[in-house]
């Protein structure tokens, strides 16, 4: 009969088509005791960033011929005698995969199982660059842990609570029963953390909460969270629609697909200047995608970006306000991710628009929120804006945890 052995230490992987990052959790007191990346995986030049706890970060150039060579550079840092916080890799109980694409299959975070792992790459139809990835961060764990469990973490799962009628797209149904063409919604892992910490925050079961939850960065979207499950969200089949973005364009006239066709663009010229080359870069004059670039020159008097600024506060202000409805008034409005945790200005473009909904911005507080938790609305706000850092990794760890219920075998 194998032994059990309470449940410590968890490493979180989030494994991309040329990258590996990683982070080192003692779950017991949700204290980070190291992280790092692997960068250009299978390619010249890569790197590896590791930082311990609070320490500075250091670099070092490696070579990573595929994810596994990656995965044994980040161990060897984790065990390493001068800088590790590991004695061995023994010491590590349980690992948590961060997984882009769970489709239908999956509507909660899973041990991870031959099964599993197959339904994964089926899922990679719908996320071929990030699926297949992930599953190799997954191989790569199997072969050096061989006795460690490891989870599954889905960016769709949370979403998966959308009704019908609020994931369906308007074509006909058998676009949907044969192909799985529907609104999916991602960045779930950062939406579910905020609405837990929020939950927390306002003294309340989420189940019993109604919130509107604005994850925003280089990708962005919005969650409306109805009795603590998602209602709807602006992200669909993929991150393409909803909010404008980095780069990307979010939602638009479909027919401008047609129309560039017949200007002479291929679907794939097409598909890179929605994806890559659009949102605030393509807006803002500036051809870079920084929020931190648009608000600067913003500032300066260019007016390409004050109207990027203005047109990204717009769009985010007409989906709060919808969601305000749908899920029957809400009680906060949650702003996370890089640009909902940092962005003074991106801020306020949203929250100036909200007075109709008896949130109004206090600009006082809204300047000291920069980068940390707080509240940004007035105290006679009848619904408060809040900004919340999300943790993804640490949500994968406690997803794991509950997953395995606290013991793993030894």
């Amino acid at each position: 009969m194998p032994t059990k052995r309470p449940i410590d230490k968890i490493l979180v992987i989030n494994s991309g088509s040329s990258s590996l990052k990683f982070m080192l959790f003692s779950i017991t007191t949700e204290t980070m005791l190291a992280k790092g990346l692997v960068e250009r995986i299978g390619d010249v030049g890569g790197n590896l960033v590791y930082q311990r706890d609070d320490e500075p970060k250091t670099e070092q150039a490696v070579n990573a011929e595929n994810h596994g060579k990656a995965l044994a550079l980040a161990c060897n840092m984790l065990v390493d005698e001068q800088r590790g916080v590991l004695a061995s890799l023994k010491d590590v109980d349980a690992i948590g995969h961060r997984v882009v694409h769970g489709a239908e299959e999956f509507s909660d975070s899973v041990i991870v199982t031959d099964d599993v792992k197959n339904s994964i790459k089926q899922c990679a139809a719908l996320a071929p660059l990030h699926n297949l990835a992930n599953l190799d961060g997954i191989v790569a764990c199997e072969t050096v842990f061989p006795n460690v469990p490891n989870t599954a973490v889905f960016d769709t799962a949370f979403h998966q609570t959308m009704p019908k009628h609020a994931f369906m797209y308007a074509l006909p149904l058998k676009f949907y029963d044969e192909f799985h063409i529907r609104k999916y919604g991602f960045h779930g892992t950062s939406h579910k953390f905020v609405a837990q910490e929020a939950a927390k925050l306002l003294g309340k079961p989420l189940e019993e909460l109604n919130l509107i939850t604005c994850h925003l960065g280089n990708g962005s979207s919005v969650a409306a969270i109805k009795n603590g499950k998602v209602l709807d969200t602006t992200m669909g089949m993929t991150p393409l629609q909803g909010l404008i973005m980095g780069t990307r364009c979010g939602d638009l006239d479909p027919a401008i697909i047609f129309f560039l066709a017949r200007k002479g663009m291929t679907i794939d010229e097409i598909d890179d200047l929605m994806n890559k080359q659009s949102g605030l870069k393509g807006i803002n004059g500036l051809g870079t995608g920084d929020m931190r670039d648009t608000v600067n020159a913003a500032a300066r008097g260019k007016a390409a970006a004050q109207n990027a600024l203005e047109m990204f506060g717009h769009r985010i202000a007409l989906y709060i306000g919808g969601y305000h409805t749908l899920i029957g008034g809400a009680d906060a409005i949650i702003f996370t991710g890089g640009i909902g945790e940092n962005s003074v200005p991106g801020r306020k473009a949203i929250v100036s628009r909200l007075a109709a909904l008896g949130c109004k911005l206090d600009d006082a507080k809204n300047s000291a929120a920069a980068g940390e938790f707080g509240y940004i609305s007035t105290d006679d706000s009848a619904i408060p804006a809040i900004v919340i850092p999300t943790n993804e990794e640490l949500m994968i760890a406690r997803e794991t945890y509950r997953l395995l219920g606290g013991a793993a075998i030894s």
